[in-house]
């Protein structure tokens, strides 16, 4: 197994006792203060996984673990001090994949890191299965009132107008769903 790169962001950067644990269980290490530049910082190394040690998260902190999800999603874990429901549900809503409190036990650090990269993994799985989703059910929404457009246009039936559709997609080599919006999009033009 390759050497995961990690970026350790911690509040104390004299603190060098989860830097040490890390490079002692194998991963290579950049530490790294929390600042401005963090998203910046992200890009330019690209870290396979990213560990805060703080004390509290800062709206600023979430905002950009929020962002970060959305433009390049990471595991990221989060050792706190902080057990307030209001912070743990800030947490959960920037998609840290594991938030401990009060619990840097070093000797499970590894295991730590792995479960949390597999509930990464796992919750990546899930979201594309749900964007898949969403996805094809807007497409089945434009391609039934496409078809009701060529019904009332055309004065196809059902069948017919599906077969229409699917036909000009495929003369097309686009997919049914942009076919459909085509139609609707034409239809609205012709209004």
């Amino acid at each position: 197994m390759n050497k995961l790169n990690v970026l350790l962001i911690d509040s104390d950067f004299n603190n060098t006792g989860l830097e040490s644990s890390l490079k002692e269980a194998g991963f290579n290490v950049l530490k790294a203060l929390y600042n401005a530049t963090f998203l910046a910082l992200i890009k330019e190394i690209t870290p396979d996984v990213i560990i805060f040690n703080i004390v509290s998260p800062s709206a600023q902190m979430l905002a950009d673990l929020f962002t970060l999800s959305r433009q390049s999603a990471l595991p990221v874990i989060m050792f706190s001090t902080d057990a307030t429901p209001d912070t743990i549900q800030q947490v959960i809503k920037a998609d840290v994949a594991a938030y401990i409190v009060d619990g840097l036990d070093l000797y499970r650090l590894t295991s730590i890191i792995t479960v949390a990269i597999a509930r990464f993994k796992q919750q990546q799985v899930l979201k594309n299965a749900l964007e898949d989703a969403m996805v094809k059910l807007e497409d089945r929404k434009q391609i039934d009132r496409a078809k009701v457009i060529l019904i009332k246009t055309q004065h196809f039936t059902e069948d017919e107008a599906y077969h229409t559709l699917r036909k000009l997609a495929m003369d097309r080599h686009i997919t049914l769903g942009e076919m459909a919006k085509n139609v609707i999009a034409m239809a609205e033009l012709l209004k």
